[in-house]
Parts: structure tokens; sequence; C-alpha cells
């Protein structure tokens, strides 16, 4: 097979156009073959960049779009500048988008002559690695670039959307997933997360009960960083007088409480909830309550505070019967809820400055 054919092969094995016969001899062939491994990882490399452009330049073209649609309505108003004041103003506005668009440039160029070379007869193997630094190399200056492009989008962002109800959200899986009250988000188009560190994502409702005030959310944007959590979320309450504490969101930052559990059940011997001795507002609500070993031991809720007079918190056990329901769905089939807390041995003040983070404010309107 020559290396034309091989680079067609890895390009329908990337794209999943084999069939299963053929997808297990041509991976059967990568194993022992160093070079035609190399050439699928530096196609696959290829073929993502593409993408990437193709997606940088949409993402362009809507920026245009929505600027031309902001001046047509009178949103944006562009002053009369003189010809060296144009000059200077353009330059200053895009040098961010000239700046990716010549690296983007610089990796086609660069691609193309690694394309070339792959196909090229007797390709010396020492050459595709040294091509392969380099294409690592540009990577990495273009990830940053990126990044700095994600910062542009946001700065060009119009805020319009008007929030009617606010709480606080946890995060249960690194990906994205997190637990709050359904009463924060029902009946919400448009859910947006915002971090101790001011960061906002929006979020889209992957679960809700509204029986049971629980909901589940999904950090949908790009910029969002898994990271692993340093709590565990427990499979069942503590005990009674056990100390707890809590983070919340009654106001813009965010809020520490600490207190006691003091009773195993809710209002009436509900087994939904349990009782807490905490202080707690409206914005508290969905945030989570910790034990002494930084683990999650329920989710507050402020539904009952003005009729019961007593602060509440769905147990912890009710997140992994929500999570069964959503996994049935294979979308959310990768979910993995921590179950051991990294925080366990450390004091109340280092636990709450390892933790504050992977809460948030949750928005809905």
């Amino acid at each position: 097979m020559d290396e034309i054919l091989l680079l067609d092969a890895a390009e329908r094995y990337l794209k999943g156009e084999m069939n299963e016969q053929e997808k297990a001899s041509f991976e059967q062939m990568r194993r022992t073959n160093p070079e035609l491994d190399q050439l699928v990882v530096e196609h696959h490399f290829f073929l993502n960049e593409m993408n990437r452009y193709s997606s940088i330049k949409s993402f362009k073209n809507n920026l245009h779009e929505t600027q031309a649609k902001l001046e047509a309505e009178g949103v944006l108003k562009e002053k009369a500048l003189s010809a060296g004041a144009k000059v200077i103003t353009l330059y200053k506005r895009y040098k961010k988008t000239i700046a990716i668009a010549a690296s983007i440039a610089g990796i086609t160029s660069l691609l193309t002559y690694a394309a070339s070379n792959l196909v090229a007869p007797k390709a010396d193997i020492n050459q595709v690695q040294e091509l392969s630094k380099k294409i690592d190399d540009i990577k990495k200056t273009t990830d940053a670039q990126g990044s700095e492009l994600n910062k542009v989008k946001d700065d060009l962002k119009v805020p319009n959307v008007k929030f009617k109800s606010s709480g606080t959200a946890f995060l249960i899986d690194a990906k994205g997933y997190l637990a709050t009250n359904a009463h924060i988000i029902k009946n919400s188009s448009t859910v947006v997360v915002l971090n101790s560190k001011g960061e906002e994502y929006k979020a889209g409702i992957a679960f809700i009960d509204n029986t049971k005030d629980l909901a589940i959310l999904k950090i949908a944007d790009s910029e969002f960083k898994p990271v692993p959590l340093p709590y565990a979320i427990s499979k069942s309450t503590t005990d009674i007088a056990e100390p707890i504490y809590t983070f919340g969101y009654p106001r813009n930052d965010i809020v520490y409480g600490e207190g006691y559990l003091s009773a195993k059940t809710g209002f009436n011997g509900d087994t939904l909830t349990c009782q807490i001795d905490v202080p707690a507002n409206p914005g508290n609500s969905g945030g989570p309550v910790f034990n002494e070993n930084g683990e999650v031991i329920g989710i507050l809720s402020t539904r009952q505070l003005e009729t019961e007079g007593a602060v509440f918190a769905i147990q912890s056990k009710y997140i992994y019967k929500a999570l069964d329901e959503l996994k049935k769905n294979e979308e959310y089939a990768d979910i993995k809820v921590p179950s051991v807390s990294s925080v366990k041995k450390m004091e109340r003040k280092l636990q709450a400055r390892k933790v504050k983070d992977f809460i948030f404010m949750v928005k809905g309107n």
C-alpha cells in the first residue's frame, strides 16, 4: 500500500467510514507500523486544525453580521474619523484578529508542507518526527491565541437578558454538571452560572424535578475547563448535632455560614429533607451543605423558610437518584460523582478555601 493510499485510509479511519473488519485490520497495522501510527496522529491534528479554522471563520462572520445589525438598528454608531485616525483605530480594533489570522496562515502552510512530505515516496521518519515537534510548538501558540479570541468574543457580548431569579449551584462532576434547586431555574429560557472569581458560563438544564425541588445543570461553554472536585457527595446524612457549613450567594459575593444538623428529617417527618440550624437567605437556595469531612450531605433549600420558619436541606442521596434517571439518556452516561473527599483531614479554614471555587451563583430568566 503506497503512502497516498495510506493517507486516504487514515482519513476514512478517522471519519469512522471503515467497517468493523477494515477498522480492526487498520488498527493492527498501526500497532506494528510506527510510521503509519505517526501519519494517523498528524492527519488527525491536520483535520482538527482545519475544523478549528472553519469555526473561527464562522465566528468572525457572525461578529460582522451582528455589528452590521446593531449599526442598522442604531445601537452602534461610528464616529467620523480622519484617514490617519481610521488606520490607527482599525489596527487597535483588529490587531488580535490579524495575529490569529496570521498564525492560521502559518499553520496552513506548515500543514500543507506536512501533507506533501507524508505522501512523498521514501519519507524519512526523522523528518516526520521533527515536523511533529514544530507542529506541537505551533499548536501551543494557537491555543494561547484561541484563548485571546474567546476573550474578544466575551467583550463583544451584549448583556440584554434580564434575570428574574438567582440562587446557588455547585459542581457534582468535573465536566461541568451542577446541582441546584428546581425553583430557581423553573421555566427559565436562559441560565448562566458565575463562580467566585466572577467567571460567567452559559448552562443548560439537564434534569429537573419540581416535586423534590432538585435540578441538574450542565455548563455549555467552551471556555469552561474541567477540574477535579476536592469534595465528595455523600450517600447518607450525618448525625444530629454534628457541625456543618454552607456556601451560597445571598448577594453578589459568596457567603460562608456554619451551624449544625438539628434533625435527620424535614418538616412533619419529611424524609426528603433534613433540618439544619444555619443562617440562610433566599439566595442561599441550591447551595451545598458540608459535614466536617468536606462531604456534601445536602442541598440547602429556602423554599419553606418563610412558611415554616426553619431551614431545610434536600438530602444528598437524592442527587444520586436524579443522576440514575439522567443516565438513562446515553448523552449523560459518563457523569462521575466524586466519592472521596481530598479535604477530609484539613482544618475548616483550608477546606473552605479549597471548595469555594466550585460553588456558583446561578441566574435564570
